[in-house]
């Protein structure tokens, strides 16, 4: 059995782990009104006489495992515990009927509030990394993927983007629109997403980009390098890897940009020139932290030092700095900010800091530097292809350039990973 993660103790059971999960929910984006119907389908870990869901700010009005009346259920304020008539043995497939309601709203943590959000004329879900459970039941682990069918009936004239590929879109009674998404592919729970407004969609080369019909053209303008960047990124880390490619824009102006499975959303002040990093930064995640994806919370640097390097390789690639000219503006910048993170292990209150993401794109320029152009985005492909829709560690990544370069990675790759002090660029 997996320990809970220590960043986040409080979520996840590790008892059970969840194979698929099919999510019907109604909402009315008026009166931010969720009722939800979700069916899990997991399987035991290790015997065990009870499992716990995580649920926040939902109350659960029925729970079933397996069809069972049977089963008992007692309610807390972030999971519920859910009790089988008879014990799960080890290897025991099971399925959890959990219907739900309430008025969804972000959970408070120590990294803000996150979760499902209220707009002014729609809503989001930011769920990085514990706000799954403000919108549905779950296994809140990030080791803990699955498949996911997401159904979102809401009122009519709103547009739904999810996790998943858009599969069905049909009207019902009483003013009222479903709208089906299907993904095989395996989501942690931090990354599934849904997000509701007024939106058009546009395509734009193989994206599509949903927004206000208002926004239209500044959209259309900030997001037309999107087929360039694709090829970048296909080039550089391989094919693309998800089953869709969305972007959303809300009218709200957002504080950060934010990315899901196939989905990235961006607020309308998100549309200057200035966000172009942003854009690579997000799209990149499709790679590295949603195909390639972490079991720990402390291996976060795979997620968003490969990201913020894929913004410098835009950079390079579009005729803005060079990968070098930013490596050493950030270098020189870090040098004077505290030296007491460890890029492996930043502990929770710091896994977020901007330090992880500069020095984790730091990490690779020094490799790029050490073993050249040919050698390093082999690395990268060799990466993304070998771990594809996996769980990695950074010992994984050790392994990784060793394999490729055929040299012990670890003289460079030591320092930068596992010391505090920042060490000097190759």
């Amino acid at each position: 059995m997996r320990p809970h993660d220590p960043y986040a103790p409080q979520s996840g059971d590790p008892t059970f782990d969840v194979e698929s999960y099919d999510l019907d929910i109604a909402y009315r984006v008026r009166t931010n009104r969720l009722e939800g119907r979700a069916i899990i389908n997991a399987v035991a870990a290790v015997d065990t006489r009870s499992i716990a869901l995580d649920l926040v700010g939902l109350k659960a009005t029925r729970v079933r495992i397996d069809g069972d009346p049977r089963t008992t259920v007692r309610p807390g304020p972030r999971k519920i515990r859910v009790i089988p008539p008879q014990p799960l043995v080890a290897g025991e497939a099971f399925s959890i009927e959990v219907v739900y309601s309430g008025a969804p709203a972000p959970r408070r943590s120590r990294w803000g509030a996150i979760g499902w959000e209220e707009l002014d004329d729609g809503s989001l879900v930011a769920g990085q990394p514990t706000g799954a459970p403000t919108w549905f039941p779950c296994n809140d682990r990030p080791d803990d993927r699955a498949a996911y069918r997401i159904a979102v009936t809401t009122e009519d004239g709103y547009h739904v983007a999810a996790t998943g590929r858009h599969v069905a879109t049909r009207r019902e009674s009483g003013g009222r629109t479903r709208w089906e998404f299907d993904s095989a592919l395996p989501v942690a729970t931090y990354l599934a997403a849904v997000h509701i407004g007024r939106y058009r969609e546009t395509a734009i080369g193989p994206a599509t980009v949903v927004r206000p019909p208002a926004l239209a053209g500044r959209a259309a303008y900030a997001f037309r390098d999107l087929p360039r960047m694709l090829a970048l990124f296909d080039e550089s880390f391989g094919p693309y890897p998800q089953d869709a490619c969305t972007i959303v824009v809300t009218e709200d102006p957002l504080e950060i940009p934010l990315e899901a499975q196939g989905l990235a959303v961006f607020g309308s002040n998100h549309l200057d020139p200035d966000s172009e990093r942003l854009i690579a930064h997000e799209l990149a995640h499709q790679w590295f932290g949603n195909s390639v994806g972490i079991g720990h919370w402390r291996d976060i640097w795979l997620n968003e030092g490969f990201a913020c390097y894929a913004e410098w390789l835009w950079s390079e690639a579009s005729g803005g700095p060079s990968a070098a000219r930013l490596a050493a503006e950030h270098h020189a910048r870090l040098r004077r900010e505290p030296q007491d993170l460890l890029l492996t292990d930043p502990g929770p209150d710091l896994m977020f800091d901007d330090r992880v993401y500069k020095r984790g794109a730091l990490t690779l320029h020094a490799l790029r530097l050490r073993v050249g152009d040919a050698a390093f985005f082999a690395v990268l492909r060799r990466w993304a292809a070998q771990h594809r829709h996996a769980l990695v560690t950074t010992d994984d990544f050790r392994r990784c350039v060793e394999e490729v370069t055929g040299a012990d990675p670890g003289p460079l790759l030591t320092p930068w990973l596992d010391r505090t002090p920042l060490p000097p660029l190759p």
